[in-house]
This record gives C-alpha cells, structure tokens and sequence, in this order.
C-alpha cells in the first residue's frame, strides 16, 4: 500500500459513486467496489460484510482475494472475531498477523491463512453501523495514520453506494411484488372529478421558494406527461419501438449537455452540475432495462414510458428522506422530454411574447434553463419541494417563486391577471381593483427605489456625520459573486459553503472546493472573503450522504457537529480554504459552535491540514483570521471564553432568534413568534456586542434582519458597525444609513431596551424613521 494516498485520489471517489449507475443490483454492486478499492489501494482482499436485521449478524457479501466460496455462508456475531470487533466497537480495528491475535475468528473455507495482516473499518446508515469494510495483505504489516483516514474516507463513500443500493434494491423488489399481484389492470392517472359549480378561488396560499412580488397574465403550462392517452397508441415492431426509445434517449442525452453548458454559461458550473442528476438518469441500466423490458412485453414506447416513469417517481416519493423525494421532479423532467421527442413535438420549451407569471403544475430546471428570464415576472407551482433543483435554479436566476399552490391548475385559466406575492407566499387571481393599486403602488415605488439606489451601488456606507459601517455579502451559489459585486459589497461576510456540496453528484474534491473559493476571493480584489465551513442537515441535506431522520432536525446532527464526526470531509474542506488563502485575505468561520472544546478541536484540525498540504509541498497561508458564529444561546454565554480562541464573531440572527423564541421560522403555526424586534434578542444583541467590544474582537451580524431598514435602525442604535446581507439590499441599507447620525442611533438603542414589547419597539421605529 505504498502510496497509497497519491494513488487514491477524488478520482476513486467518483469511480466508486459511478459504481451503482453500471450495476444491476446489490451483489453486483458489492462485487464491483471491492474488485475497484483492491486495485486502486493495492491490496490483495478488500471484503464487505453487511449487518443482516433482525438477527444481528453479519455476513460476508463481496470480497476480491478471499474464497469466492465463502460468500454468504461466512456469518458473524458482532462483537465474534475481528470484523465482528469493528462492528460491535463502531471504531477501526487493525491487527499485525491477525493468525496470532486472540481476538480473531478463523474461517477455513476463506482461505485466509495466505494473508497476514488486518485492517477493518465501520461502515454506517445515518450514525448506525450496516457492516464493515476489511483489507487485508500477504506481508504482516502495520496500519499508518495517512492509510488508515484514506480508507475510511472510502468507506464513508462505500456506506452511502450501499444504503441507495439496498434502496434500488428494496423499490425493485415492491414494483415486483405489484406486478405479481396487479394481474392486467392498467395503470394510469386517475383525475378526481371537481364539481362545475365550484367557484375558482380568489387566492391560494403556498410556500414561498425565492421572495418577491410580482404581477401580469397567467401563462398556464400543461403537463403533456399526464394529459397524453398513450394507452390509444397501436404498437408496431418491438425492434422498431427499441429504435424509437434509443433515438429519444440519445436527443434527450445530447439536449441536457446542451442545457448543462448553457446553464453554466448563465449562472456559474455548481448550478449547471444539476444537469448531472438528468445524465445519470438517462444512463441508469435499470430505468433503461426496465423500459426496454416493457417494450420487448409488447408496450408501445409511449405508454411503456409512461409506466416506467410513474413507477420510478412514486417510489422516489415514497421515500423518507427530503432531498431525495424532490429528485423525483428530476425523473418526471426526464420522462417528459423523452415523450416530447417520442411524439415528434420537440423538446418541452415555454416562449412567452411578453411578460408573465408561469403558471404550472411543477417547474422543472429544463424549463429554466431554456426561457428567457426578462419575459418571467414569476413562478407559481402546484407541486415542488424547497429542495428541488427547479428552486435552487429559479433562486440563482432571481425570479421570484412560490410552491405548494394547491388547486392551482383548477383555479387559473390563461391569460387570469395575477399577482405573485412571494414575499408572503400568496397568489392574488384576478384581484379588485383596490387590491391592484395597491401592489402597483408598492412595485412603483420599489421601481423607483431602485432607479435611485443606483447611485449608492458604490458609494461608501456612512451614517449622515461619516461615521463608517461596513456592509457585505451574504453568498452561496456562483451567481451570488457578480450579484455581490454588482451592488457594492465590500468582501463576503458569510460564504455559504453548503451549496456547493448541494448541487455537486457527490463530494466535491480538494482541487474542486480550491477552485471555487479562490475564484470568489480573486474576484473581491482585496477584500476580505469570510469563509463558513459547510452547515450541512436541518433542512440541507445531499442525496449522497445519508443522515438519520430526526425529531427536530434544526436541533439535532448538523453543522459543525457532522464536520467533527467526519473529520475527513472537513480536513478536506479546510486544506481547500488554507489553499484558496493564498490568493487574497480569508477569514475561516466554524459554524453553530457551543463551546470552547468545538474551537479547540478546529484549530487542531486546521493545524493537522495545514501539515498534510505541506507535507505534499502545496502552497497554503500561514495563520488566517477563525471565528465563531454566534447563534445558539449556549455559545452567547460563552463569548468571553470564546474571545480568548479566537479572533472573530459573527452573529448569526436566524437561528439564534429560532432558538430563543423557540419558534421555528418554517412552522406556519409559530411562524408569528419569530420576531426579531422581540426584547430579548435586542438585549442578546446588546450584550454579545458589549462583550465582544471588551475582549477587542470584531463583530458581524449576518442574519436576514440586517437587511430590514427597521431592524436595521435598531441594530445601528446597539452599536453593531459590520453587517453582512443578501447583496441587492445593500444599495438601500447604504441610503438608509445616510439619513441616520451615530448619535441619533444612540438615543434610538437606549430607548428600545428600556421597552418590555415588540410592538412598542415597532410603533416607536417606525415614528423615527428618518425622513428621505
């Protein structure tokens, strides 16, 4: 295994994520990962054993180099021999001449005896353990510190291919069992029969994807996938039809590279990597086998189609996990643009003449990537997940968007004058005229505003007797940086890491995560680029990394506490940043932090980073700027001692009001006790900046309330002089600003805390709100 860790590479990775695309099940699957990491890592025996439930014990299932006439009859206890060992203590388990080790479980018919030395490492579902992968080679040897985090970084990978392999299996097996029992009765669409006297409603509430209002005609898009009667077609030669599906699979494959670079060209590579998803689909062997069995069953390609599709959607919808029941938006864009071809009407493509709001059952990112965004006011959609690649899109594209619109495709006719409230996720059908005026006035005046923000763009941010504040940006996909950079930043004062890992097939690599933050620090120019570490669980989650399903996820296994538990991704991660430092001034941010032994163990982990980049003599920065974010009640407590390891703070107000008021922000039934001119979180405000003022450290506030001109006034009377916002709101905190003195912010702060009520803080705001 010499060299192991050159040998080993993102590019094992991807091999092994590709792995379950070219396997037909299970078995397969296991066979082809441990025939891949043996010749990759140079071993003579890479073995997997899973955890049969409910026995508890554990059987081997794959092995290159060991007896294939083991597999399936050697079977474990966990916590019997040394495999058992690795299970049973959830650790990794090594041994030098394991024949002479005490602890071991000899099989004969594995033939082991030739191998002479053991390394076992735990492989798990959602913190529980499935199984364990074991190496093993013909010379006794020892297990270095390097060898052993490589291959533990390849089974977390392997861990995630098994879990989505024994799911495939799990759907294959129930679509099996209800072709067996479902005899000749025809699938299809059944559409509940609405009364024609039901009076079309005159607003429908939803969920507001991406904020903001705006108003014009419906274009209803129909959803040609359900509205076709494929079951009329008459096919002709099963030969003619397997043509009929490889033509559409192959235009539909070149159509979505098409996309893909168009999509890239637009918003940046990470939104683009959506498309990935739709290539992976379209090269599935069992979605394709699948079809083509139907075919050969004697199905027309439509209605064959259609079938396969359905099937594969409701069991994506089956599924637990969030992330992965949005995919199956991904699977009904596919089956749609196959069947376009497969009629002859072309690909699916929406060209309004002039400005609308798109009205559809569910947006998909192939109607995204092909419309012109100018002639797209907004987006109202009957399905959809918050999720969804469609949302992550239509963000990056800016377009305001609301999801969850039940009834919708009953309550719209084309051409139905509509206004898309986004901001509060409501959709007003043909409104009354007072109502019209109304929202007219506002998108007047926000036009207005606008015209007369340009002018602040790139001025500097100064309180009305030139007091400085320095405003930056809140980022996360790569359309962020020029939005940013367009209206005045002055640096990132929060780079969201977490939607790179979002929109990426799998892991992203070292060299990967290096390009990306170098591109964003190079294009600040000299400006501070503030660096979160990913904030992955509560409510981001990736379809290739599975976690438990938690009561209170927000509260739960997330953030800087996944980073800890898989300190291989995160060293990842922080040799990336230590690289990308190079190119202009980094802060590095550690997120969701509740006390000092969280920070000590990153500083010792950036320490271990900053060793292993050297060690391979890459260039990286020396000593860079760490904080901490500020955002659990537990960590304000903490300041003082917290100042003393670092060299920053952030305060992080979406979740620390979240957890104070207890009120979560997504719940619609507390949603009303989410309020950041709550008393309480003023006086935090107060007290995290007074201490922090103390210990001499800088402070940012980062949540969304420092984009609101009335919290902001607030903020501004506390004392906070550094704030970080969503970019587009900086022009106007930059004009606000200008009307307000320091002082006057003073008097503004000292009367707010002696308030004991939100409305009076409110009230009294709004009445001193300086005049424009």
């Amino acid at each position: 295994m010499k060299g192991l860790k050159k040998r080993f590479g993102i590019a094992t990775l991807e091999d092994i994520s590709g792995l379950i695309l070219n396997s037909h099940d299970l078995d397969q699957t296991l066979n082809n990962i441990v025939r891949l990491v043996a010749r990759r890592i140079g071993t003579e025996v890479c073995s997997i054993y899973l955890l049969e439930k409910p026995e508890g014990l554990l059987r081997l299932k794959a092995t290159k180099g060991l007896s294939k006439r083991a597999v399936g009859k050697v079977i474990l206890k966990v916590g019997e021999g040394l495999t058992g060992l690795v299970v049973e203590k959830r650790h990794v388990v090594t041994s030098r001449e394991p024949e002479k080790d005490p602890r071991n479980r000899y099989f004969p018919e594995t033939r082991e005896e030739l191998f002479h030395s053991f390394l076992g490492i735990p492989l798990f579902d959602r913190r529980e353990p499935i199984g364990a992968l074991v190496v093993q080679t013909r010379a006794p040897r020892e297990f270095n510190e390097d060898e052993i985090g490589t291959l533990s970084t390849i089974a977390f990978q392997v861990s995630s291919i098994i879990v989505n392999a024994r799911l495939l299996d799990s759907i294959r097996r129930q679509e099996i069992d209800r072709e067996a029992t479902a005899g000749d009765i025809a699938v299809g669409d059944v559409a509940a029969e609405l009364p024609e006297a039901l009076e079309r409603p005159r607003a429908l509430n939803g969920i507001s994807a991406h904020p903001g209002v705006a108003s014009g005609p419906a274009l209803v898009v129909t959803d040609q996938f359900s509205s076709v009667d494929f079951y009329a077609e008459r096919p002709v030669l099963v030969e003619t039809e397997l043509e009929r599906m490889k033509t559409a699979v192959e235009q539909v494959r070149v159509k979505t590279l098409f996309l893909e670079k168009r999509v890239a060209e637009r918003l940046g590579a990470r939104d683009a990597a959506i498309f990935n998803t739709h290539l992976m689909i379209l090269e599935d062997r069992g979605f394709l086998e699948k079809w083509q069995q139907e075919i050969t069953d004697g199905a027309g390609v439509v209605g064959s189609l259609r079938k396969v599709v359905g099937e594969y959607v409701a069991a994506f919808e089956r599924m637990n996990d969030p992330y992965l029941r949005d995919r199956a938006g991904d699977v009904r864009d596919i089956g749609r643009r196959l069947l376009s071809v497969l009629l002859g009407t072309g690909e699916p493509t929406i060209i309004p003449k002039g400005p609308v709001i798109l009205i559809c059952r569910e947006v998909h990112p192939s109607d995204l990537a092909a419309i012109d965004p100018r002639r797209v006011r907004g987006i109202a959609a009957e399905e959809g997940g918050e999720n969804s690649h469609a949302v992550i899109m239509a963000k990056s594209m800016g377009i305001p968007m609301v999801i969850g619109l039940t009834g919708l495709m009953h309550a719209v006719a084309g051409n139905d004058f509509l206004i898309l409230d986004a901001d509060s996720g409501c959709l007003h059908i043909n409104p009354g005229g007072k109502l019209i005026s109304q929202y007219r006035r506002l998108e007047e005046s926000s036009s207005k505003e606008v015209s007369r923000l340009e002018e602040w763009r790139h001025l500097p941010a100064l309180s009305s007797d030139r007091k400085k504040v320095t405003l930056r940006a809140n980022i996360g996909p790569m359309s962020d940086v020029d939005i940013a950079l367009r209206n005045g930043a002055e640096g990132v004062g929060l780079f969201r890491t977490e939607f790179h890992y979002m929109v990426s097939p799998g892991f992203p690599s070292r060299d990967e995560q290096y390009r990306f933050y170098r591109h964003v620090v190079e294009r600040f120019g000299g400006c501070p680029v503030t660096i979160r570490t990913f904030d992955l669980g509560g409510d981001k989650v990736l379809p290739y990394f599975p976690q438990p399903l938690e009561k209170n996820p927000f509260m739960g296994w997330r953030s800087l506490r996944i980073s800890l538990d898989h300190q291989d991704i995160f060293l990842t991660q922080l040799e990336a940043i230590l690289m990308a430092a190079v190119h202009g001034p980094v802060n590095i941010l550690f997120p969701l932090v509740s006390g000092l032994e969280e920070i000590r163990l990153c500083r010792e982990l950036m320490e271990e980073a900053r060793r292993r980049l050297r060690r391979e003599g890459l260039r990286c920065a020396g000593e860079i700027p760490c904080g901490a974010m500020i955002e659990i009640p537990a960590a304000v407590r903490m300041v003082s001692h917290l100042a003393r390891e670092v060299d920053f703070f952030c305060l992080g107000t979406n979740d620390l009001i979240q957890y104070m008021l207890a009120a979560d922000r997504g719940n619609p039934l507390v949603r009303r006790f989410y309020d950041p001119l709550h008393p309480a979180v003023l006086q935090v405000v107060k007290d995290v900046r007074e201490e922090t003022g103390r210990a001499g450290k800088c402070l940012c506030l980062c949540g969304e309330m420092a984009s609101d001109p009335l919290c902001f006034l607030a903020l501004f009377g506390l004392g906070i002089r550094e704030f970080s916002m969503p970019s587009p709101f900086i022009p106007r905190i930059k004009a606000f600003l200008s009307r307000i003195s320091s002082g006057q912010g003073e008097r503004i702060g000292e009367r707010i805390l002696a308030m004991g009520t939100s409305s009076e803080i409110r009230h009294f705001l709004q009445e001193n709100i300086p005049p424009s």
